[in-house]
């Protein structure tokens, strides 16, 4: 793992919301700390409605964390494309967040604590 990023778990329950929708709620998401940016809050998918996030083509590569994937959500009225990323396989010292996925909160994406 780098030794500038931490993983822990996200104390208390966690939701995410688009488009009027609940997403997700957990009380098992990780909170990933990295240098001086804000935590991200990593959902397990399991906690997460996946009939609302579709897998998109898009990938990027960390050197810290490994090649992640993005998910589009799909509401009522609109798909806010590449809004979630997850790092199946990351690489050693970061497996706290497989089978987790992570969403920019932004364009009507809201992660909060509940």
């Amino acid at each position: 793992m780098s030794d500038h990023i931490t993983t822990r778990p996200a104390t208390g329950t966690w939701s995410v919301r688009a488009g009027g929708a609940v997403i997700g709620e957990s009380k098992n998401a990780i909170e990933l700390i990295e240098g001086d940016l804000p935590p991200v809050i990593y959902f397990p998918k399991s906690d997460l409605a996946m009939a609302f996030l579709d897998q998109t083509d898009q990938t990027s590569i960390c050197p810290f964390k490994g090649s992640a994937t993005y998910y589009s959500i799909v509401t009522k009225s609109q798909t806010l494309a590449n809004m979630g990323w997850s790092y199946e396989t990351p690489i050693a010292g970061m497996e706290a967040i497989a089978g987790h996925i992570a969403f920019y909160t932004q364009n009507q994406v809201a992660v909060e604590q509940i």
